[in-house]
């Protein structure tokens, strides 16, 4: 079984930047699609960014795009998420996720998506 573990969270203000972590441990991390996905409170739960098996490819939400970068670390299992020029409305609680099936490009559906982290808690202050 797949865990993943995510880190780097916590309080910042309007315009910081802060980077999420995802470590996988128990498969190949190379295998799989992986995704970051974030749920505010009462909120569903929000596609961020997701990035193909090697890193060649990624793609954003259209509320992120071009203040978050995905990236992998396939030889450290790593999974990153910078996040700049953060808003009020960034914060969530932001969850990783490992697509195992490559079931196709881009995987956006939280349905797709067969392990996930605990979540790590993004509060941003205005």
């Amino acid at each position: 079984q797949a865990q993943l573990v995510e880190s780097g969270g916590g309080l910042v203000q309007a315009g910081a930047s802060l980077r999420l972590s995802c470590a996988l441990s128990g498969r190949t991390f190379s295998n799989y699609i992986m995704g970051w996905f974030r749920q505010a409170p009462g909120k569903e739960r929000e596609f961020v960014a997701s990035i193909s098996t090697s890193g060649s490819r990624t793609y954003y939400a259209d509320n992120v795009k071009g203040r978050f970068t995905i990236t992998r670390d396939n030889a450290k299992k790593t999974l990153y998420l910078q996040m700049s020029s953060l808003k009020p409305e960034d914060t969530a609680v932001y969850y990783c996720a490992a697509e195992t099936r490559l079931t196709g490009w881009p995987v956006t559906s939280w349905t797709a998506y067969d392990y996930w982290g605990q979540g790590t808690q993004v509060t941003v202050s205005s």
